[in-house]
Parts: C-alpha cells; structure tokens; sequence
C-alpha cells in the first residue's frame, strides 16, 4: 500500500474530507471559470448552495463536447505561466480535447499513479517496462511519473516495434509492464512465435489499462506472459491513468477508486439521476482535486456499477469493469450491445482466441452485425459447424442473431502499442 492513510481512512472521515474538498472548488470554478459560473447562473445556484457531495446532483454535467466547444484552453481555471503540462486526446473525430496541470496537478497525478502501481504489485526497486504512448497521450509520462515517485526504475519503450520490446524484456529483465490490454496480448503472441518462453522472463506484474478488456483478456495475458494482469483505469479529462486500480491480491472484485480526489456517481444514461450502489449506468466524475483543469460531473460515457467492498483491505468504493461505452453502445433491433458481450462468448469456446472485430452492416433497411473471429492454432477456419456453433452460442447469450465469420490467427490487426478497433462501422 502506498498511502495507507488515506486508503484506508475511514468512510466518515472520508466524506469530510471530499466535502472540504468540494466547497473548495465551486468557488474556485465559479470565480476563475466563465463556462461554470454561466452555468451556475442559469441554475440559479450559488457555490455556497454546494455544501456536500450529495448536493452535487444539483449541478449540471459537463461532456466531451464541452471541451471541445472550448478549444483549446477556455477551461482553464489557471493563467498559463502556472500550467507545467499540457497533454491532449487522439483528436479523431474533430479537435481534440485539451488538458492542462500545475505543479501540484503534476503531484497529484504521481501521487495517484504511485497507489496504483502499488495496488497491482509493485515495490520501490523494481524496474517497470513503460510500453504506453509518449507524447500528448496521458498514459507514457502518468505511468512514468508514478512509478518514478514510487521508486521504480522506469524503461521508457513506449508503443509499437514489437521485436524491440521483446528484446528489453529479455535481456532488461523488468518486474512489470504497462501497456494496453490489446497490445499485452500482441506481445503474448509475439513471444509464442519468437520461441520466448515466458516463464523465464523476470515479469510478475502487467498493469493494462485504456481499453474496455474483460476475463478473457487476462487470462490470454496472465498464461502468454506469465504475469499476474490488473486492470488500470483513468481518462485525461479528470487527470489521466490512476483514476481506480485493482488490486492484484483481490482481481475480479472491482478497481479501488482513489475518491479523496475523484468524487465518482452512476447516473441513469437517459434521465441523467444519480442510481443507487450496484446498479449500472453511466460513470460520472468530479475532480475534487485539479487546478489547472478542475471538472465537475464530467459524463464519460463509460457503463459500469460502484459498490463498497467492507470486507477488503481498502474503504475506497470499488468499480466494475467498464462494460462499454454508451456512445459506443449498438442498438441492433431494440437489443443494447455492447461489444465485450460479444467477447464473453468467445471466452467460453475453446476453439476460438478473444482477437475479434463486430462489423456493423445494413441488411435491406435493418442494421446488422457480422462477427470477425480468430481461430486457435490447428483448428481449420473453414469448418462451417464451429461457425454455426458459435451463431447460437451468441443467440443464447445476448439474444440476436448474428453472421459470423472465422478467421485464421493473425488474419486480424492487433495492436500496436494504440488502442485496438473492436467496432466496425460499415453502414456510412
């Protein structure tokens, strides 16, 4: 445990502290940001309306589509000779969103990527293989900056040339590497080809993060590289990797949100209300923290539950797994997909590998979804049973039907480094 102070404070005290926290910032973003205080006004809400955390239901969201409205810098809550960094989105459909940090904003982001990494396993000394984009993406200097403050020796590869990481991880011998889900399972298969047995690695840990990644994932991971595979979840708009971490000694019971500086609620995709604890809908933010960049209730689009885990070793409320994105959400003839559904299927046969693709189609004036899958090694992709076999697997399960297509190993782009294209969008 990095700072076992205030993970495991106690849940009263907790609620104090967000509630301080809080009153500290409507005034801030009230005073210093024009796109708050218009909002506040049309309210009419004053910031000494917003006494705790539970009054935030009363304020408005903010969305992506905000940032962007505000390009590059409108939200900023500091002048520019205290911002320290600036990172910014991929920008893949139109300008990308824009985030700024000062010193202490800089602080806060090793400080919480530091808890991270010791929730997944790691300890001062350690040597961390970094395979997370550098640059305008938070991921490469966040993890670098945390794993640095917790006294890793950190190995900045950053994404892509696979034959080069292969290389490092051999002869560097690392204890843990942070990547992408989509690309671990690259470099999985990499080592498989190259005749790597992974066992004589050094690696014990795997932090994956930035891509929605389900049981299938991690076992691919755990068993490929011979690792111990956690989940890592953040978004630049609040602070970046960091956000909530699982615990490597409790997988599968949710990632620990640090929420002394991440106030987070489920809110109901359509009606925007606040649901209770354990029931799934959007996840929604307010950084209780930030300075440069302070957010309120920013909708991130991302499905999942929060829940407290009494029993285990931290108070902080605990997530789910991101289940999708609602913005990504298909809607095939009134059936909600998602497609990690999709993939839970395919976990569940042994003749098939979780390298997948759902290509969204028109059939006449229907929408249509056709599955793209990758056979293991040795199993023929012609076989038009194990095809048939899988359609009904999926009926079963999620309730549609769907044409699926086999396909031989590495037929599929996998990643590079980047985020893997699970959906495909053909009826533009």
């Amino acid at each position: 445990m990095y700072n076992s102070k205030l993970e495991t404070l106690p849940l009263e005290e907790l609620r104090a502290l967000q509630n301080a926290r809080l009153s500290s910032l409507v005034e801030r973003v009230y005073r210093d940001v024009p796109f708050y205080k218009k909002k506040f006004d049309e309210k009419g809400i004053l910031p000494g309306d917003i006494k705790t955390v539970e009054d935030l239901r009363h304020l408005p969201f903010t969305y992506k589509t905000d940032l962007r409205d505000h390009y590059p810098f409108g939200l900023f809550a500091k002048p520019m000779d205290q911002i320290r960094r600036i990172h910014a989105s991929s920008g893949t459909t139109g300008k990308p969103t824009v985030v700024g940090y000062t010193e202490n904003d800089l602080e806060v982001f090793h400080e919480v990527v530091a808890r991270s990494l010791a929730c997944a396993g790691a300890k001062p000394g350690m040597i961390m293989h970094n395979a997370y984009g550098y640059g305008l993406f938070t991921g490469g200097l966040g993890i670098h900056g945390g794993a640095t403050k917790l006294g890793m020796a950190v190995i900045p590869v950053s994404g892509g040339m696979t034959e080069r990481q292969l290389i490092i991880l051999q002869d560097f011998k690392p204890d843990m590497i942070c990547c992408t889900p989509s690309y671990a399972q690259t470099l999985a298969e990499a080592c498989k080809k190259a005749g790597i047995d992974t066992k004589d690695l050094n690696l014990k840990y795997a932090v994956l993060g930035a891509e929605p990644w389900t049981e299938a994932v991690r076992s691919q991971v755990e068993n490929g590289l011979s690792v111990s595979a956690t989940n890592i979840y953040g978004l630049s708009e609040i602070i970046g990797p960091g956000v909530s971490q699982e615990d490597y000694e409790e997988k599968g019971t949710g990632s620990y949100i640090w929420e002394d500086h991440f106030y987070p609620e489920v809110v109901d995709r359509d009606t925007g209300e606040p649901l209770p604890y354990g029931e799934e809908g959007v996840l929604v933010f307010t950084a209780l923290t930030k300075e440069a960049f302070p957010v309120l209730r920013y909708w991130t689009n991302d499905i999942c539950s929060i829940y407290y885990d009494k029993s285990e070793k931290r108070t902080h409320i605990k997530m789910s797994n991101i289940k999708g994105r609602s913005d990504d959400m298909l809607i095939i003839r009134g059936v909600n997909l998602f497609h990690t559904q999709v993939e839970e299927v395919i976990n569940g046969l042994e003749f098939l590998q979780p390298n997948y693709q759902l290509h969204v189609k028109k059939k006449g004036i229907m929408d249509a979804v056709e599955v793209h899958v990758e056979v293991q090694n040795g199993v023929s992709a012609e076989d038009a049973s194990l095809a048939q076999h899988f359609s009904k697997r999926i009926k079963n399960s999620i309730g549609l039907s769907m044409d699926v297509v086999l396909k031989n190993p590495g037929d599929i782009p996998m990643s590079q480094g980047g985020k893997t294209q699970r959906i495909v969008d053909l009826r533009k």
